[in-house]
């Protein structure tokens, strides 16, 4: 068969494909036996058979057994160092009449030895041989290449993984991420078809498994399949382009949806965002798998294996990863997957493979309604911000958030309609959440914020007005959740109007009164479903794409909720509920005494302590909790006959609290003055492997936030650029906020003119800060030292943000007085995380917060 015939049989075969007389994996096959076909007859023409000290290798898809269309013919001539002018016979005879067919062709010359020495200086050049296959000719010398190169890149793999990283890297920041790009690289982007490929190079090495990191029935189907889908993808691209494309173009979209038998191009679209989300997690389990797997040389061998740290009940640091405890057992621990997650969260450290697959055969699902831990702990998650994306996704990936949701399912990967959204429905929520998780100190309701942010569209894709469709869902999930009823209601409003503010705000008169009596109306007057859905708007503007939000939008919707507010009355204050008959008598006995009983969940616990009313009291009691590793969910601070009654409901990091009588002889020597409260809890906070729930943590020597790049060298970060040994780091995701309030009309007090001239005045001090290890034990003693009295206080912990709530007997009620000890309590909280000041048109909060996080009045 000549070659110009070879031409004329490949374009037979793509018209038969156009006709749907072969499927995209058909058309494949045949064109591989085709070109098989052919070579192996011109090279036995020109005398290359298996005596003949030449070889014919296939590199590239004919290499690896799925020649697309108009992929380039990658070929190797090896000769086993044979004279210089019968070489060039044999390759101008093997090359020219490809050439004047016009057929693509990639080539190559070499022995043996030079194919070696090419392989060990490029890595492309090694990837590419890691898939030849033997064509014609001496069989003999094409195992001794493809056997010579395994070995070279078995061997030499712990030198090269760095190169191979970056390489990968380079790649990506040149084609983008397919699952999130208007006209993706299926070839080249991140979680594309050569991200599979570099994963059957990691396994050659034997530093991994493969393909075999997700189970066939999650999303995706696992890496095999979703390649399967990408490649028939790809192969129509090139029948219907009638050229080499890898970018899929919208134009083209429609017709290879219909092709596929997939749909139009949304589903289309939906098809390779899943895919592509299915195998950029096999890469980076892979990449990290393999970091991991390194041999180890010289001293390394010697050091002992890595330790496993506590980061929370039954969940564990090791090597880099997240995993579960020796003790930890699945099949009885339905919370465990979400306090695997929101730990992930917290440290900034993947989750094991071996863990998520664990917690996927076996882990039950959470009984409805969850138990208060559960949610904590998810909320928790939605509270760290940007450090949330990849433990959603690793979760999802692996089916386990969707037992979590299983609402989520209809718009995972579900494309946008507009061309505005930069996102997938999905991640779309996943980023409102996380720009939310950064706003959590500007309303009263942080818990409800970030739920509603990670919930307001999940009525998309159902036929029907996603604002409504998604209030009622939201119905269901908060009841799933265990929110209270009160709270259901407020989650489902504002899904049901999360866009009526940037509607009303750019659309109507804002000058016209009825404007903001419309939307008071609407809201029912409610304060914080207003102030929620304020900060929400932002947060949804700031996940859509650029440029959504800005000073123009911010203005408006800030200028319309204060309208609003002017026609509602201020919101119910915080009071402490009445004390129990039980603890009157207690407070009646006098002296010290201390009470722990179990709470509404496993692991939950309340704490009453009672003690002789004294300054200085609340600090030290707060602290003997948290140096024995109790997390304050809540607290309630109160008084009664000369003695101090406070109640706190505790989770313990690890096990179960110690028992009543240590606690109690903690607090009296506390009283004493014979333990430093404070000074142990720094110590354990400097000591403690853990972060506070609140912050996040940073590889050494990398500025908050800002990770690692891949491939680095540095020791402490792994060949994917994920931290081996990260170190907490005291950085708020939210800035902290303190409001003053009257205790009478419930309006906000400010700091300045509308201070009380009276000595000795009542008044409400809110803070909103992230969590810290033993955080009310310093605020409550930064406002002993100001010789301010807590009359009472009620204390919340949503997730990883507390909202205290202190009624003062402030001796001087002044403006100064009030600015000087609300600077000293936002010492003693997580300083913002650094982040890089916002130009000129970047997204400002539609009400504006000073640098020492009380609001501007």
């Amino acid at each position: 068969m000549a070659a110009t015939d070879l031409a004329a049989t490949r374009r037979q075969l793509l018209e038969s494909g156009k006709s749907g007389k072969l499927d995209a994996a058909g058309l494949r096959q045949v064109l591989v036996d085709l070109h098989e076909f052919w070579l192996t007859s011109k090279g036995a023409e020109l005398g290359i058979r298996s005596d003949s000290g030449f070889a014919i290798v296939a590199v590239g898809g004919l290499g690896r057994g799925e020649l697309l269309p108009f992929s380039d013919l990658d070929l190797i001539l090896l000769h086993d160092d044979i004279a210089p002018d019968r070489v060039s016979e044999v390759a101008d005879g093997l090359w020219y009449p490809l050439w004047d067919a016009n057929i693509p062709l990639d080539h190559s010359v070499r022995t043996v030895p030079q194919a070696l020495q090419v392989a060990s200086e490029d890595v492309s050049a090694a990837l590419g041989l890691l898939e030849a296959r033997h064509i014609a000719g001496d069989e003999d010398l094409s195992t001794l290449l493809i056997g010579g190169v395994r070995q070279q890149w078995r061997t030499g793999i712990r030198d090269r993984f760095p190169d191979v990283v970056a390489h990968a890297q380079d790649r990506w920041r040149r084609a983008g991420d397919i699952a999130h790009r208007a006209e993706p690289d299926l070839k080249n982007g991140r979680g594309g078809l050569r991200d599979v490929q570099l994963l059957g190079a990691l396994a050659m090495a034997q530093l991994t498994d493969g393909m075999a990191s997700l189970r066939p029935d999650s999303p995706g189907a696992g890496p095999q399949v979703a390649y399967g889908r990408l490649l028939d993808i790809r192969t129509e691209l090139h029948r219907i382009a009638g050229r080499p494309r890898e970018q899929v173009r919208a134009q083209d979209a429609d017709e290879i949806g219909a092709a596929l038998r997939i749909g139009d191009r949304f589903d289309l679209a939906r098809v390779i965002s899943d895919s592509a989300r299915t195998v950029s997690y096999s890469i980076d389990v892979g990449l990290r798998t393999a970091g991991n797997a390194l041999p180890r040389r010289g001293l390394a061998k010697l050091r002992r294996s890595p330790i496993r740290r506590p980061l929370d009940e039954g969940v564990v640091e090791h090597n880099g990863e997240i995993v579960l405890a020796r003790n930890a057992i699945p099949s009885k621990d339905p919370g465990l997957i979400l306090r695997v997650a929101s730990a992930s969260a917290r440290t900034g450290l993947p989750i094991s493979a071996s863990t998520l697959s664990r917690l996927a055969d076996y882990a039950p699902e959470l009984r409805e309604p969850w138990p208060s831990e559960a949610l904590s702990d998810l909320l928790v998650l939605l509270g760290s911000g940007h450090h949330m994306v990849d433990p959603i996704e690793a979760l999802d990936r692996t089916g386990l958030w969707g037992r979590l949701l299983p609402e989520w399912g209809a718009v995972r990967d579900l494309p946008p309609r507009d061309a505005i959204h930069t996102w997938t429905v999905d991640r779309h929520l996943v980023e409102t959440a996380a720009h939310a998780g950064s706003m959590t100190t500007r309303v009263s309701r942080p818990d409800l914020l970030v739920l509603g942010a990670l919930i307001h569209d999940l009525g998309k894709g159902r036929g029907a007005d996603h604002s409504i469709v998604g209030a009622e869902l939201a119905i269901q999930i908060g009841n799933r959740f265990g929110l209270w009823p009160q709270d259901v209601t407020v989650l489902s409003e504002m899904v049901r109007h999360h866009l009526l503010l940037p509607t009303v705000a750019t659309r109507r008169d804002l000058d016209d009164p009825a404007t903001a009596e419309m939307v008071a109306e609407t809201l029912g007057h409610n304060r914080v479903l207003l102030e929620l859905l304020a900060t929400l708007a932002e947060a949804d503007s700031l996940a859509t794409g650029p440029g959504v939000w800005g000073e123009w939008k911010a203005s408006l919707i800030s200028e319309l909720v204060r309208r609003a507010l002017r026609l509602i009355d201020g919101g119910d204050l915080a009071r402490p509920e009445p004390l129990e008959p039980e603890q009157i008598r207690l407070a009646e006995a006098g002296g010290f005494s201390v009470e722990i009983v179990p709470a509404d969940g496993p692991h939950t616990y309340r704490v009453t302590m009672v003690a002789p009313d004294q300054p200085g009291l609340l600090s030290k009691m707060a602290g003997v909790l948290g140096l024995n590793g109790l997390r304050s969910h809540s607290a309630t601070v109160q008084c009664h006959a000369s003695s101090a009654v406070n109640t706190f409901v505790v989770v313990p990091m690890f096990g179960s609290p110690p028992e009543a009588g240590l606690m109690r002889q903690q607090l009296m020597a506390a009283v004493e003055g014979k333990v430093d409260v404070l000074a142990r809890l720094d110590a354990r906070e400097a000591d403690s492997p853990i972060p506070t729930i609140g912050s996040i943590m940073v590889p050494p020597g990398a500025a908050a936030g800002t990770g690692a790049s891949a491939g680095s060298t540095d020791p402490a970060v792994d060949g994917a650029g994920h931290p081996k040994t990260a170190v907490p780091a005291l950085f708020a995701v939210a800035p902290p906020r303190i409001l003053w309030v009257d205790p009478v009309t419930g309006i906000d007090a400010g700091t300045g003119a509308d201070a009380s001239d009276e000595p000795s005045a009542e008044v409400l001090m809110e803070l909103r800060t992230d969590d810290r290890i033993g955080l009310l034990s310093r605020v409550s003693a930064v406002i002993e030292r100001h010789h301010a009295q807590v009359r009472w206080a009620k204390v919340a912990t949503l997730g990883s943000t507390v909202v205290d709530t202190f009624c003062l007997l402030l001796p001087d009620d002044t403006a100064a007085a009030r600015r000087a000890l609300a600077d000293d309590v936002l010492a003693v909280c997580p300083p913002p995380q650094p982040r890089a000041e916002p130009d000129g048109d970047g997204p400002q909060a539609a009400g504006g917060t000073a640098r020492s996080g009380v609001p501007i009045s």
